[in-house]
């Protein structure tokens, strides 16, 4: 019995949308469903799962901006986070989908807000929230102590860190939520970032130039 997860890039911003299940029950969440609906729909149909809910880690268009027709086309399922502070940019998302060019997206409101602490349940595994402000006001990770497995959206990439000039961003508040709240997750946790290769923890403490404090990796 353990978690598994496929990574499928999606839309212009090769937005890492994560499909996330329990190999014993094969009930599955999609974190961050950003666009090209159809292309995750045929996926999840190939893997067999069945995804109960959608998970969003924070309020960017590339992130979310499939969640409602990927919602619709599983049957109406959930729509779980991210944390409120994020609610401004749900509300935003027809002024973003005009600002970068993409389809028109309805603006619109999670079934759930999600707060630090809260546990995304899939089938028999579990996933930790962690609020982890600073790209966005209400940014949160999902964390597997189990699987030792990290879903970032923006906050941490292999060698960078997310943006922290768009409206309420602030770069010490991410510095302070990748030292304070991941580092103590572990040096052996995997991560997968929003954009990008995965890493580990361990890695990037040793050599992500904006964050690294040479700690020794052993």
């Amino acid at each position: 019995m353990s978690l598994q997860y496929q990574i499928v890039p999606v839309t212009s911003f090769a937005q890492n949308c994560s499909i996330i299940w329990c190999d014993e029950t094969m009930e599955a969440v999609v974190v961050d469903p950003g666009g090209d609906v159809n292309q995750l729909v045929m996926i999840i149909k190939e893997l067999g799962v069945n995804v109960v809910r959608l998970v969003l880690t924070h309020g960017h268009l590339d992130h979310v901006g499939g969640t409602e027709p990927l919602a619709k086309e599983l049957g109406g399922i959930e729509v779980i986070g991210p944390h409120i502070g994020d609610k401004f940019w749900l509300d935003g998302l027809p002024n973003q989908s005009q600002m970068f060019g993409f389809e028109h997206t309805n603006a619109f409101l999670p079934n759930q807000w999600l707060l630090d602490g809260d546990v995304v349940i899939i089938g028999k595994q579990s996933l930790n929230v962690i609020h982890t402000p600073g790209h966005t006001p209400g940014h949160v990770i999902l964390f597997s102590d189990s699987a030792k497995l990290a879903f970032v959206g923006d906050v941490l990439f292999a060698g960078g860190i997310g943006r922290t000039d768009f409206p309420q961003g602030d770069h010490a508040t991410l510095i302070s939520s990748i030292k304070e709240k991941l580092w103590p997750l572990g040096n052996d946790v995997t991560f997968i970032p929003g954009h990008g290769p995965t890493s580990t923890f361990g890695k990037e403490r040793v050599s992500n130039p904006f964050v690294a404090d040479e700690m020794p990796l052993y």
